[in-house]
């Protein structure tokens, strides 16, 4: 399989349109546009019966007891963890093609709706969903795609992996709320082919993008 995209290239950085954060001179972070990606496929497999797509972020440090704070930084040798910025299933076989804005065109907060989707597919809530828990303005179930954010002090500029996978299956076995983690293991023993493109970003000025 190839995947492709014409909102970044891979291993380029990600323009703020597709961002939920995007730099601020005075405040470090405003709210970005919130756009998810185009992506596109191709060279599928014979079989295929579904598509699954997963965007994850493995460079979300470990603890946040630094992150956002002024007067510190986030140590490029904190240990770093999964954070996964979309879980989408039951893509039809038919699709090639993901429109830019077409899942996502803002920041919602308290979450967009879920888990149904455009083209029939199911969204599964994102990390934003834990990551806001303590929020009282923007706490509430995170469905589909919420681009990246990470903390303006960071040490380092974060990765963020879009993968699709070709299944061998017309609807993953999941019910209620999906995460990452748990697609991630439903597709053990289904996935025919899969692809990835990764774009990155960072909203710390003494890193760059």
């Amino acid at each position: 399989m190839k995947l492709s995209s014409n909102s970044f290239a891979d291993g380029q950085a990600i323009p703020g349109d597709f961002s939920f954060g995007v730099p601020d001179p005075q405040r470090h972070v405003r709210l970005g546009k919130n756009q998810n990606p185009h992506l596109a496929w191709s060279e599928v497999p014979p079989g295929t019966q579904s598509f699954a797509l997963i965007c994850h972020d493995p460079d979300v440090p470990s603890r946040m007891d630094d992150a956002n704070q002024e007067g510190r930084t986030v140590p490029a040798t904190l240990p770093r963890v999964d954070f996964f910025h979309w879980v989408l299933v039951d893509l039809p076989a038919s699709l090639g093609e993901i429109k830019a804005g077409e899942f996502s065109s803002e920041v919602t907060p308290r979450g967009k709706a879920g888990p149904g989707a455009p083209h029939g597919a199911r969204q599964g809530i994102n990390d934003y969903t834990a990551g806001f828990s303590g929020d009282g303005d923007m706490r509430g179930d995170y469905f589909g795609y919420d681009g990246p954010c990470p903390p303006w002090n960071d040490e380092i500029r974060h990765h963020y992996v879009f993968t699709v996978f070709a299944l061998d299956v017309a609807r993953l076995p999941l019910e209620g709320k999906l995460d990452g983690r748990q697609v991630r293991e439903a597709m053990r023993g289904h996935i025919l082919a899969q692809a990835s493109l990764t774009g990155v970003y960072s909203l710390n000025p003494a890193v760059g993008v």
